[in-house]
């Protein structure tokens, strides 16, 4: 129902409109009538009708004059103007106060009903407008914030994106940036994640940072549109503050790349920069913040450039030494950081490296190993493919000792048994057993030799004749110390033997009988 105010000085009009209308038919209800202008203007102010029926002339305050100040307080109030023949001027200028209806007195009846019942269509006609408008605000609300992703996804991928669609949306999403630089801030999950998760990094990131201007998740990343600040002390802290957030209640860490500043019609590049710099995550490794600064300083030499011998690797895998083995990749490593090749030339270098080491490997083994080089092509950091050489690397290495070490341990005890043998033998040395015997490199015989017994050839003989002696000594009475110099291999020189044993054994060989006597 639309509330009526009905104005005149004569009561009789009062009464008689009042009682012969029938408001209810037109969707009205009268809630007042008024004597003057000052009591009408009251009257709007306190209930504020929708229709005012009002008089022209009336004391105190005439119609005109209650048109125009109720129209610059309740704009919106309609109102029907009475007035006899006589009044038509004044008629005239009501109308300049968008008064669109006069009624002649005196009036009937059909003719009130007439103009109420064209202002009420008048009011459901804008409320309708205005019904519609708000639903479409209402369902422009629900879906904006889903085209504002669709468009920052467009906007960094499609090339025919300019300036003039920015200008659109930007007034669209109720965003004014023009003039003023702005960077892409990209998110990478380094783990299996659900797309729920890429939503959590996105509400996290819109809710730490200084007013993002737009966020969307792309592929599998989130993009988030920031303008660019002075202060990237304060923009870093923020980022690792989403990271250590979303880490805390996901249990996945993130790695952030961020773009240089550009003006927002540079979205595109600014994106593709953010790219570049995740990219290098397969060399700086996995979490943290990525920013240009990061990755222009690095050389980019070219292939050809880049030389590594996979001998430095692989001499101690074959020689068992897993320290030297890990240092030498570690250093390969290193090369291939501060090289930064591309990362498909980069992966071909440790799976070179790789099908090397295998191939020391016993043929079953090493088909085994073969399987993994598809792992290592589709690793995403450096530091994974090489951790994956290494524990191969560790495996071989390992698996090689211990081969040496029974091979080793052959030829050393064959060295001990033609020493037991060969005591009495003058002639018995490191050269003539690596020589006459087992037909080796005497210096490596030694080495090996020291290493598997912990002392040199020549000490080990001489003690080994130094217990036979005390042997010797302690179950035959008369042997002679001549005897015992000769059936050690010292010969004709009982005065050498003598000295030899009596360091050893701490006492000279006839001390030592009486001692065992």
């Amino acid at each position: 129902m639309y509330k009526v105010l009905l104005v005149d000085d004569e009561r009789m009009i009062l009464e008689g409109i009042s009682s012969i209308v029938d408001w209810k038919s037109v969707d009205t209800e009268l809630i007042g009538t008024a004597r003057n202008g000052i009591e009408a203007y009251a009257f709007v102010c306190e209930h504020e009708p929708d229709i005012v029926i009002s008089d022209i002339r009336m004391p105190g305050m005439d119609g005109l004059q209650l048109v125009a100040k109720v129209k610059e307080s309740h704009p919106q109030t309609r109102f029907i103007m009475l007035s006899g023949f006589d009044e038509f001027e004044y008629a005239q200028i009501a109308m300049q106060h968008g008064v669109k209806h006069y009624l002649l007195k005196p009036c009937n009846e059909n003719s009130i009903l007439k103009a109420l019942s064209e202002i009420a269509a008048e009011y459901k006609q804008e409320e309708s407008k205005e019904g519609f408008i708000k639903s479409m605000k209402a369902n422009l609300q629900k879906v904006l914030p889903h085209v504002k992703e669709q468009f920052l996804k467009e906007f960094v991928t499609n090339k025919s994106y300019g300036s003039r669609d920015w200008e659109y949306y930007q007034e669209l999403f109720g965003l004014h940036v023009s003039g003023r630089k702005v960077r892409l801030l990209l998110f990478r999950l380094e783990d299996k994640f659900e797309y729920e998760h890429l939503f959590a990094v996105k509400n996290i990131a819109e809710d730490i940072l200084d007013e993002p201007l737009l966020s969307s998740t792309i592929a599998e990343h989130i993009l988030v549109l920031i303008e660019d600040q002075a202060d990237m002390k304060r923009l870093q802290e923020q980022i690792e503050e989403i990271r250590r957030i979303f880490m805390l209640y996901y249990k996945i860490d993130t790695t952030a790349a961020l773009s240089e500043p550009g003006e927002i019609e540079e979205a595109r590049r600014l994106y593709l920069q953010a790219i570049d710099c995740l990219s290098h995550r397969f060399y700086l490794g996995e979490g943290g913040l990525i920013t240009m600064r990061d990755i222009l300083d690095s050389a980019q030499p070219s292939k050809a450039d880049f030389v590594y011998d996979d001998d430095r690797i692989l001499f101690p895998i074959r020689a068992g030494n897993w320290e030297e083995a890990e240092a030498s990749i570690e250093a390969f490593q290193d090369l291939l950081v501060n090289s930064r090749l591309d990362i498909q030339t980069t992966k071909s270098y440790v799976i070179q490296s790789f099908i090397s080491m295998t191939r020391l490997y016993a043929e079953p083994q090493m088909h085994q190993y073969m399987g993994l080089i598809g792992q290592i092509s589709q690793m995403e950091t450096l530091q994974a493919s090489i951790q994956m050489l290494k524990q191969t690397a560790s495996e071989i290495t390992h698996v090689i000792f211990e081969q040496n070490r029974n091979k080793h341990s052959q030829v050393i005890q064959k060295v001990i048994d033609i020493v037991n043998a060969e005591l009495a033998n003058a002639e018995l040395s490191l050269n003539w057993v690596a020589h006459k015997m087992l037909y080796m490199n005497p210096d490596y015989l030694g080495k090996l030799f020291k290493k598997e017994t912990g002392e040199r050839f020549s000490n080990y003989v001489v003690t080994v004749r130094i217990k036979k002696a005390m042997e010797l000594i302690k179950s035959n009475d008369d042997v002679k110390m001549f005897e015992l110099a000769e059936q050690l291999g010292f010969g004709d020189n009982p005065q050498y033997f003598s000295q030899v044993f009596k360091k050893i054994a701490g006492c000279a060989p006839s001390e030592y009988k009486k001692q065992t006597m």
